[in-house]
């Protein structure tokens, strides 16, 4: 059996030293220039270098991602970031675009490279080429099957390793390559700004009578056609690993660390189990999906994997996503008292309830006890985002346990 990588997304550094407590093997991240998460907070040069050093220090690997499709315009710029990216020692760059991938093998070709998804890589042969061209790995694009990255891995070498999406957003365009955010408001998806127009409301307009929209009834609001479900794997650990998959992937380069912490300790947990003992995964699995619905998600779906998805896939009456918890804060730190540094991501108040989400799968339902801001004043709440408050919540807490409080009524 091959050994197997849980790989997460970090959207900032934060989330990034989440994601590597909470179970994650590899890291995946973003510079601020030359990925294809435009808008997400993305890692400055400085925040890099530190996010690599801590991962190091846990055993993780850290890989950046330089994905876009290329521009002339972009050359110079991507040759100048490589160089400032080699000093700092990520484990591997994710690159989709042969002009991007041969300037990295010039610049820092002691640096795995990784191919995206973005290169559309759906047969054994093209993996074959990209070995021959130096790359250690690369991702599978979302239209196979589990019988069509089985048949990869027959037919490549065994140390050309394959990396496979199995959870988070899916996109409608054929290996995420979309036109549709720069055709409708000049904002180019290969080049990372996204705008995600999957996720609209879409009415039927006749040529000649422009103007009038006719609404493809599922409600009175009209439809999201295009609106897919999330990816989640987590009943098939056993399946992605017969199929000889190297990485597991998790999407979501924008989450927040709740949502980072809840899919890498959960996919981490099932992980371990089925390779511990197959019996113990499948007794444990309700807990597995009970758990994995806890951050926010738009229903699921297991994509292509075992053929091509019908009209059950998407969801065609909302763009909402379904949130059973709101995220309070992660713990960064402890006061002289004895009281818990939180950066506040939401309100809460002085007597209410809430949990405390641990690395090792443990939820513990507290009440907030105490709460003083910077100043040292009491408060009953904190309603400021961002604010830095201490708080007492009768526990021991330790560095990056994650705070959230339920939604359930």
């Amino acid at each position: 059996m091959r050994p197997v990588e849980l790989l997460v997304p970090a959207s900032s550094l934060e989330v990034l030293k989440v994601a590597v407590i909470f179970g994650a093997d590899a890291v995946y991240i973003g510079g601020e220039a030359f990925g294809l998460r435009a808008k997400a907070k993305n890692f400055s040069m400085e925040e890099m270098d530190e996010g690599i050093k801590f991962a190091h220090e846990h055993g993780v690997k850290v890989y950046v991602t330089a994905n876009i499709l290329a521009h002339n315009g972009d050359l110079s710029g991507v040759r100048k970031y490589f160089e400032e990216l080699k000093a700092i020692k990520p484990d591997a760059l994710i690159i989709s675009d042969p002009g991007v991938f041969t300037i990295a093998k010039e610049v820092c070709p002691e640096i795995d490279i990784h191919v995206s998804t973005q290169a559309n890589n759906t047969n054994y042969a093209t993996y074959n080429f990209w070995k021959s061209m130096g790359a250690t790995r690369v991702v599978t694009a979302r239209e196979l099957s589990l019988k069509e990255i089985k048949e990869i891995r027959n037919n490549i070498p065994d140390d050309l390793e394959i990396e496979t999406f199995v959870h988070g957003a899916m996109c409608i365009s054929y290996s995420g390559r979309c036109l549709l955010s720069n055709f409708m408001v000049g904002r180019d998806a290969n080049r990372g700004a996204c705008t995600h127009p999957c996720r609209w409301k879409y009415s039927v307009v006749e040529e000649k009578r422009p103007g009038e929209y006719f609404p493809v009834y599922e409600n009175e609001r009209g439809t999201y056609i295009f609106n897919s479900k999330d990816l989640c794997m987590i009943e098939h650990i056993p399946e992605l690993i017969d199929a000889g998959i190297d990485s597991f992937k998790i999407e979501g380069r924008m989450k927040t660390a709740l949502y980072v912490a809840t899919v890498a300790r959960t996919y981490r947990k099932a992980i371990d189990d089925y390779l511990e003992s197959p019996e113990k995964y499948k007794e444990n699995m309700s807990w597995y999906i009970d758990q994995i619905t806890n951050c926010t998600y738009r229903q699921f779906t297991t994509g292509f994997f075992f053929g091509k998805p019908s009209e059950e896939s998407q969801i065609y009456d909302s763009n909402t996503y379904v949130k059973e918890y709101t995220y309070l804060g992660v713990v960064s730190g402890v006061n002289e008292e004895g009281l818990y540094r939180i950066e506040q991501r939401n309100k809460f108040t002085v007597g209410e309830k809430i949990e405390i989400m641990k690395p090792n799968g443990d939820n513990i339902e507290v009440t907030v006890k105490r709460m003083i801001n910077e100043k040292g004043e009491e408060v009953e709440s904190c309603p400021h985002p961002k604010e830095v408050i201490y708080i007492d919540l009768g526990e021991e807490l330790q560095m990056y346990d994650i705070l959230r409080r339920s939604e359930e009524e």
